[in-house]
């Protein structure tokens, strides 16, 4: 058999627990309920953070490339000016890339957050791509590659986001010679607000019924240093529960509208007969708050934000597991090079997951750790989380057991019971950071008793 194709399907603000197979008692995903079942689950994937408000970027950066986002950003700074995005350096090999130098065909369809050299040097084709982080969903600024090439200006799309993308994938699909494999990156905007799903997908959800997140609070217990940014604003504070369940109403009802076009394209493929023959992967740039914690975006090292979902389905991959052993979104570099026999390039930070869910083998990761902006740092074994603020010239931490408070309500740093766990995942997350290059916080020191709020 000729060597697999690669479907990958990215979306945008997709938190890990928001998918019906995993146990979300709201939310309806029939396809990605499918893929669940016939796939792999990994159920302990995080994004790495970045160094911008725009986490989306540097979470692509990582992606693409299989570094840290240290080492993704050809220009790492902590402000920047418009577009907010990550430059990624000329001479890392991106995924796509790598893949098309293997031989693979390569198209891209959809949202675009990092340089435009890296997005031509990585595909051979690509139509209907959005170039930003944000946008109307039913005026998409779009371009096709061979537009991009000779910079011809933009135009808007026909119809809404998700269609629009999913179309032009379906198409790619359905008309590609297969002379040779192929790689397809699907990169949707959905459900980043603005979130208006269409009417038959928004009226699914009745937001008086919807539950509130177990985590739910009306505001964060304390300054994390960006209560004040764009997504901190979309709602009054103190958060309103009413308010709340009617942005967890628009929220499903994106995710179901995507999740319809994800379906479309497992049509296109079996009905091309490429479905035996293609790796399917489904994840997201980073989660999202919406009410937990009191807090509404993704920029904090929470798991409802750090935690992405991340599901293969295909040739090679077992059916109907679930896998809870530590990784990064960007392990999935080397994880398709193993799945599809291509050799891994040197230098990369990403590791495959691939021994990970074989049996009777060990972590492939004993430790993960995340960045925000410059004051915020995390590190987690597993069970054991440690949150880092530098807000100004205040210190403080959080301890939470992730094994019995999965959703990180209770503060146990204040507890002296904690000082030698504290005290080593202090050096846990400064082995991280000089590991991963992280120079920012290195020479914060443990806190004082300043950890007594939950949060």
């Amino acid at each position: 058999m000729s060597p697999p194709n690669i479907l990958l399907v990215m979306a945008d603000d997709h938190r890990a627990d928001a998918i019906g197979a995993l146990g979300h008692p709201a939310v309806s995903t029939p396809h990605l309920d499918d893929l669940v079942r016939r796939g792999t689950t990994l159920t302990r994937i995080n994004t790495a953070g970045g160094l911008m408000a725009a986490v989306c970027s540097p979470s692509r950066a990582s992606l693409l490339t299989g570094l840290f986002p240290f080492r993704a950003d050809a220009a790492p700074r902590l402000i920047r000016n418009p577009p907010y995005e990550v430059r990624i350096p000329s001479l890392a090999r991106t995924l796509p890339q790598h893949f098309r130098f293997a031989g693979y065909e390569t198209f891209f369809t959809g949202k675009w957050h990092n340089d435009l050299p890296a997005l031509l040097r990585s595909f051979e084709r690509g139509r209907q791509i959005f170039h930003g982080g944000m946008c109307d969903h039913e005026h998409v600024p779009v371009r096709d590659l061979e537009e991009i090439r000779r910079g011809a200006p933009e135009h808007s799309g026909p119809g809404f986001s998700t269609d629009l993308f999913c179309g032009a994938a379906e198409e790619f699909i359905r008309s590609r010679a297969r002379d040779r494999p192929f790689l397809a990156w699907v990169a949707l905007t959905s459900p980043h607000d603005p979130r208006t799903p269409p009417d038959e997908y928004r009226k699914h959800y009745d937001p008086a019924s919807l539950p509130l997140p177990p985590n739910f609070q009306t505001e964060h217990a304390f300054d994390n240093g960006e209560l004040a940014i764009r997504d901190e604003c979309l709602i009054e504070r103190p958060l309103s529960p009413d308010q709340v369940r009617s942005h967890l109403a628009d929220y499903y009802g994106m995710i179901s509208h995507h999740d319809a076009g994800i379906g479309r394209l497992m049509r296109a493929l079996k009905e091309t007969g490429q479905d035996a023959n293609t790796l399917i992967v489904y994840l997201s740039d980073h989660g999202l708050a919406l009410g937990s914690h009191g807090l509404l975006g993704k920029q904090n090292l929470y798991e409802h934000s750090v935690r992405v979902p991340l599901i293969l389905c295909g040739p090679g991959i077992p059916g109907g597991a679930r896998h809870d052993g530590l990784g990064y979104a960007f392990d999935l570099y080397a994880t398709l090079c193993e799945l599809t026999g291509v050799p891994v390039p040197g230098g990369l930070d990403s590791r495959s997951l691939v021994p990970g869910w074989a049996s009777g083998a060990t972590a492939v990761r004993t430790t993960l750790g995340a960045a925000y902006m410059a004051g915020q740092r995390m590190v987690t074994d597993g069970r054991w989380k440690l949150v880092v603020y530098r807000v100004g010239k205040t210190e403080r931490i959080q301890l939470f057991d992730l094994t019995r408070d999965p959703h990180e309500c209770h503060n146990l740093a204040a507890g002296p019971q904690q000082a030698k766990r504290i005290e080593h995942l202090w050096g846990q997350l400064r082995a991280w950071q000089t590991d991963a290059g992280d120079r920012w916080l290195r020479e914060t020191q443990p806190a004082g008793d300043l950890s007594g709020q939950t949060a």
